[in-house]
């Protein structure tokens, strides 16, 4: 498990990301405050709040999160 941190700065952003992670065959997460939402689920990001950078959680192996974290890197933040 691998966690970094990204900025979803508009609806087009959100349904970018949301089809990348649903090409995935691992589990990821967003976690915002306290709480944890399948980055799989549209309606679930959208119920954060995404005026400020979210953690996502990979739940794969490191090739895995070395995969996504480059499918997504234009929302990444360090």
């Amino acid at each position: 498990m691998k966690t970094f941190d990204l900025q979803l700065a508009s609806i087009n952003d959100v349904k970018q990301f949301v089809n990348k992670a649903c090409q995935m065959p691992f589990d990821i997460d967003i976690i915002s405050g306290r709480y944890v939402i399948d980055a799989k689920s549209i309606m679930g990001i959208f119920s954060v709040d995404l005026s400020k950078p979210i953690k996502v959680e990979v739940h794969g192996t490191d090739s895995d999160v070395a995969a996504f974290r480059e499918s997504v890197e234009e929302f990444v933040i360090e």
